[in-house]
């Protein structure tokens, strides 16, 4: 058998065999590949078991069918078998419990240098979850993120940058005299986990891990008022009165429901991108251009899949084709996930 590429919160390398559009592995190999195993009783976790009527049901000469495993978990997918890749959606559990319960979603994502950390490491402090790219100018911001991070650090606060992109190559040039902890999310995880469809998205969460202020548009510097027409002042000073006073931009039901949950078709736009990303990393530029541009089609105005696609496939991000897209998704209403920036805080 050849390797397959099984992506969900990561990706993970598993032999696997193409059978016309199936992907199949060896039922050992579903740990390693998803993290569940197949008993008698269905798919578990842990001690968490999802029931499957007919375990055989998954089966295909022996071996499981990823797009069966996933259907039993309830689960998009996206299945390349001629490429062996496939990309499984996460559970939407927990982003409805970060949209409408204001439970921050824990992750797990390395630093620059390979290292993993989690939400939970910064648990007893507030922080501020910023997400950006090297394929926007908001990684001009980092100064004056870095700025409000050495200001209230002493006060229990903590900026935590989470890249949207690639790979550390592509952010180390940006992060030369950064100090707080910036994370790479080469799998747009977070954009899942939280419904995120443009960077800059900030969130604030407590110390308890409670969402205060749901994404929202917000900078670091001016450096780019003029063409956003959003001034940071605003946003900055909310930050220090939450974080000297307590004072809160939003009632936790005002809070509620402010960010909609991802469409069906921006999810299989999230797997696609993954699985045309993961084509290029291995030099299969037309299956991933295909894939591309299949999520970009399911998901026309989210900047995290039509912007973050250019650098992938030798467009500049920062060029005309960015230019009209920008103008496509101002006449379409500036759709996003979360909150305006004109909204408090």
């Amino acid at each position: 058998m050849a390797d397959a590429c099984i992506i969900s919160d990561v990706a993970r390398t598993v032999p696997g065999v193409a059978a016309g559009e199936r992907l199949l592995l060896s039922p050992d190999d579903l740990s390693a590949a998803l993290g569940w195993e197949l008993k008698p009783r269905g798919l578990c976790q842990g001690d968490t078991c999802v029931p499957v009527a007919d375990p055989s049901s998954l089966l295909v000469a022996g071996r499981l069918d990823v797009a069966a495993v996933a259907g039993a978990l309830g689960r998009l997918v996206v299945v390349d078998p001629g490429a062996r890749i496939a990309a499984v959606a996460l559970g939407g559990e927990e982003r409805r419990r970060a949209l409408d319960d204001l439970e921050a979603p824990d992750f797990d994502l390395p630093d620059l240098a390979g290292g993993d950390h989690r939400l939970a490491e910064w648990r007893g402090r507030k922080k501020l979850l910023v997400t950006f790219s090297s394929w926007c100018g908001c990684r001009y911001d980092l100064p004056g993120w870095q700025a409000l991070h050495d200001e209230l650090e002493p006060d229990g606060f903590t900026a935590l940058a989470v890249a949207i992109d690639d790979s550390p190559d592509d952010v180390r040039p940006f992060v030369d005299d950064v100090t707080f902890p910036v994370l790479i999310d080469a799998q747009h995880l977070l954009t899942e986990l939280y419904a995120i469809s443009n960077v800059p998205t900030v969130i604030w969460i407590d110390e308890e891990d409670r969402i205060v202020r749901p994404n929202g548009i917000a900078f670091g510097t001016d450096t780019f008022r003029d063409f956003t027409g959003v001034a940071a002042g605003p946003h900055l000073d909310a930050v220090r009165r939450w974080v000297r006073d307590g004072e809160v931009p939003l009632a936790a039901d005002e809070a509620r429901g402010t960010v909609t949950d991802l469409s069906e078709d921006e999810i299989l736009a999230r797997l696609h991108f993954r699985v045309g990303a993961e084509a290029l990393r291995r030099g299969d530029g037309a299956v991933g251009r295909r894939h591309l541009g299949q999520a970009a089609e399911l998901a026309p105005y989210d900047w995290t899949i039509r912007r973050a696609a250019m650098p992938l496939v030798g467009e500049d991000p920062f060029g005309q084709r960015f230019m009209d897209l920008y103008d496509e998704w101002q006449a379409a209403g500036r759709p996003y996930h979360g909150m305006r920036a004109d909204l408090p805080g």
